[in-house]
């Protein structure tokens, strides 16, 4: 899952738990039943009778199909975009990667960070799993870690924190 032009060389990337598989998944097909619902009753209606002169008839069906198509996909790819989740700790700074289609390595210099904060949906909870979320001075520049151990996280925060506070004293 290297890719040479934007990985560094050499670089041992730590990766997210494999139970975040187990979330993105449950909360695709959560997401997707209700836009399944939401955008399906008009088909059903017009199905079933209720709706009997229900405009263009068949045409009601494809957004629910549309749906349907898309978490499937979202589904079958999560697998390989779990696996493109990763961080690497290095000396001056914190490395992030994602992406499947569209990958990105994202540096995050340890004196420019701000803040550390750490969530857990009610989801990632019933998984032992939490999001730590790095923030910088730069609008728009922050990273965040999905999937992450609860013990992981506490030891991320707290060790990102100490690293960014010893380095921006040296500023």
């Amino acid at each position: 899952m290297s890719n040479p032009a934007i990985d560094p060389e050499g670089l041992a990337w730590t990766r997210v738990s494999p139970r975040h598989l187990t979330v993105v998944v449950l909360s695709t097909l959560l997401s997707t039943l209700f836009w399944f619902a939401a955008l399906g009753w008009p088909a059903v209606l017009a199905a079933t009778g209720v709706w009997p002169g229900a405009p263009l008839g068949l045409l009601l069906l494809l957004p629910p199909a549309a749906v349907l198509a898309a978490g499937l996909l979202s589904v079958l790819l999560a697998p390989r975009r779990v696996r493109a989740i990763g961080y690497a700790e290095r000396g001056e700074d914190l490395l992030v990667r994602r992406g499947l289609l569209y990958q990105r390595v994202t540096v995050i210099p340890y004196g420019r960070m701000q803040y550390v904060d750490v969530s857990v949906s009610p989801l990632q909870r019933s998984f032992g799993l939490a999001t730590v979320k790095l923030h910088t001075a730069a609008v728009g520049s922050h990273a965040e870690i999905p999937g992450v151990a609860h013990a992981e996280a506490s030891r991320l925060r707290e060790r990102l924190t100490a690293r960014g506070e010893a380095l921006l004293a040296g500023l």
